[in-house]
């Protein structure tokens, strides 16, 4: 009788844990009037990626996953209908260096980009360890452009950020999270940016 009272309530905790291991997802998604849903497409490096090798190739595999799900065929590269463009970046934040920082913190950042991207964040931290743990900020982008004429129909980026040493924080979980995020309900809203948890 305790074990089978005990045995869900421990799959339960663990079952939360899982869920909250995994940050929320701020995305951002530009598309014309009414993109294609279907069709072949190939997955290529977007040019000006900062990071190649095997990493890249994790956040691309992701990518094509959820353009299968959303209604895409892979194809070779030369007789695909679309090319999506991905790049990704990984950076981190060592509070160590941050001689200023307390046990509490509040960043704000902005920035402008390419496509019409522009956004404002502001996050608040709160260390009660003693040791603060690093940040690591990774950020997904993806257009979608038709190959006759290499007109972009679709485009997206996909942000969140993890503590150093998390499950969230390593390549293959934030990468399915991103893409899955970014491209889940495709097209979405356009010039709207949401939060996926």
């Amino acid at each position: 009788m305790l074990k089978q009272i005990i045995l869900p309530s421990l799959l339960a905790l663990s079952l939360g844990a899982c869920a909250t291991a995994v940050p929320p997802v701020e995305v951002t998604r530009f598309h014309i009037d009414n993109p294609a849903r279907s069709g072949t497409v190939v997955v290529q490096e977007m040019p000006g990626n900062p990071d190649v090798g095997l990493e890249f190739r994790t956040y691309a595999a992701a990518v094509e996953q959820e353009l299968q799900r959303a209604g895409f065929t892979s194809a070779p590269a030369a007789g695909s209908d679309y090319i999506a463009l991905v790049g990704f970046s990984r950076s981190f934040r060592d509070p160590a260096y941050d001689t200023r920082r307390g046990p509490v913190s509040v960043g704000v950042g902005g920035g402008v980009g390419s496509g019409g991207f522009s956004g404002v964040g502001l996050g608040l931290g709160i260390n009660l360890s003693g040791k603060p743990k690093g940040v690591v900020y990774t950020e997904l982008q993806v257009q979608l452009r038709r190959r006759s004429d290499s007109t972009t129909i679709w485009e997206g980026r996909a942000m969140t950020q993890a503590r150093e040493g998390s499950p969230a924080a390593q390549p293959g979980v934030s990468a399915q999270k991103l893409a899955s995020a970014l491209i889940g309900g495709y097209p979405g809203e356009s010039g709207r940016t949401i939060t996926v948890k």
